[in-house]
């Protein structure tokens, strides 16, 4: 709550919309001893906390069929974790919910294949469907982001978001839990902007570094609102130049 409330205020500063994020189960951990969060009942309890005290529109993932309809009671948004992008039962459950899906491009996925994804969203119903670049698997422990990705899947009719915090991570580097280099954070921010994401997916934390999962690709939340207005700078210097050559 504390952290929504920071960052509700950095938003209206900054005069970006905001939407807030979390899991109420993080069920594609590294380790299985690895914390995974409240669980479905709590979770969503807190999350209905962000969005009725707080007054944040709120996101959440789902894993499974059956929390589509518990979720979307909640929430505003659902989210397709990048691993299952793919599965079509989840999909088209998430779209039954009428509710805006935000899908996760698969770290093993091109981003011209992510409208098939979208397409068994819309298939159930949901007419608000988002994809989310967040790097694709380069060797083992890495991932590369391809900015050529934002317009390929602007291309093919949706709006895109970049996670920029999922994209610098190492999965499974740790052995236990995943790395990342969080000092990239900036730089594939102001590209990602720059090249015409429509919205920006971060993951931030009071204290990183103590983070109880995915710690070191985290972005500082005292560090957030300095970013966030770089980022605004350079979407109005860009904004106009990408409408043009869309057009084009």
């Amino acid at each position: 709550m504390k952290t929504a409330e920071r960052l509700k205020a950095i938003a209206r500063s900054v005069n970006i919309p905001l939407i807030f994020k979390s899991s109420f189960d993080k069920a594609n951990r590294s380790s299985v001893d690895a914390f995974r969060g409240p669980g479905l009942e709590e979770g969503l309890s807190i999350l209905g906390r962000v969005r009725s005290e707080v007054g944040l529109p709120v996101l959440t993932d789902i894993h499974s069929p059956d929390q589509a309809p518990e979720a979307a009671a909640v929430v505003d948004i659902l989210q397709i974790p990048a691993f299952l992008c793919r599965q079509t039962d989840l999909l088209v459950s998430a779209g039954r919910t009428s509710k805006p899906v935000n899908i996760k491009k698969g770290q093993f996925m091109a981003p011209e294949d992510m409208a098939m994804a979208a397409r068994k969203a819309e298939s159930g119903g949901s007419t608000g469907v988002m994809i989310t670049e967040r790097g694709t698997s380069f060797g083992y422990h890495n991932l590369v982001v391809d900015m050529r990705s934002l317009d390929i899947i602007h291309n093919a009719g949706y709006p895109v978001i970049f996670d920029v915090t999922h994209s610098v991570q190492k999965p499974a580097a740790l052995g236990h839990a995943s790395g990342g280099d969080r000092q990239f954070v900036p730089l594939l921010a102001r590209a990602a902007v720059a090249a015409g994401a429509d919205g920006i997916f971060m993951e931030v934390h009071p204290d990183p570094d103590h983070a109880l999962s995915d710690g070191p690709n985290m972005w500082p939340l005292d560090a957030l609102e300095d970013l966030l207005r770089v980022l605004r700078k350079i979407e109005n210097a860009a904004r106009p130049h990408i409408g043009q050559a869309q057009a084009e």
